[in-house]
């Protein structure tokens, strides 16, 4: 982290990591292997723009922990250290991951997040990085090849793709109609720093 948390940061690691147990209760649709789809990725991706990659992933551990600790948090109300010995364990420990990856995609070089770098963030962290975890996990769990394991995920591809477009819509209002949310002193880009030194002038 790049500075000592406050109270402020713990209180909204807290408030994104309630945000995304929220979105667990309208519950899953499980299909291959057991692994649901689930509109709580959605709120890891979120958290990772918003908090930044290091408070991002704090927020996703802290709801993980609960879930070991056998609160019914995620999808469905699942619950129980058991949820990591199963096929979706990869994919719960990628929103860590990916919450990393969106984070420093998205808030690259200290610069304020604009719409292509958020999208690639998404994609690059909200997907690829949680399936690469998660497909592995999956394939060794329920012993099927990983090619079979990676094909078959494919499924959760239109839906994963759809919450990555939604909170790159989402991130991109906030940036506009609340930056003070991020907590973060964006620097200027070279157009803005001569458009500043020309109205100063």
């Amino acid at each position: 982290m790049s500075r000592t948390p406050d109270a402020t940061d713990l209180a909204r690691v807290a408030v994104f990591a309630a945000l995304i147990a929220v979105l667990g209760l309208p519950g899953s649709f499980p299909v291959f292997g057991g692994v649901p789809i689930t509109a709580q990725t959605l709120g890891v991706m979120l958290a990772g723009a918003v908090l930044g990659p290091w408070f991002g992933a704090l927020s996703v551990t802290v709801l993980l922990a609960l879930v070991a600790a056998g609160l019914p948090l995620l999808a469905g109300g699942r619950g129980g250290f058991g949820v990591f010995l199963g096929p979706t364990a990869g994919y719960a420990l990628g929103w860590i991951l990916g919450a990393i990856v969106i984070g420093l995609i998205v808030h690259a070089g200290g610069r304020r997040p604009v719409v292509w770098r958020t999208a690639l963030a998404m994609v690059a962290g909200g997907i690829g990085a949680i399936y690469a975890l998660g497909i592995p996990v999956q394939s060794l769990v329920t012993r099927l090849p990983l090619a079979e394991t990676a094909l078959s995920s494919l499924v959760f591809v239109p839906g994963d793709l759809l919450k990555a477009a939604l909170a790159t819509v989402i991130v991109t209002a906030l940036v506009r109609a609340y930056p003070r949310g991020f907590r973060r002193a964006w620097r200027s880009t070279p157009a803005r720093e001569r458009a500043r030194v020309s109205a100063a002038a």
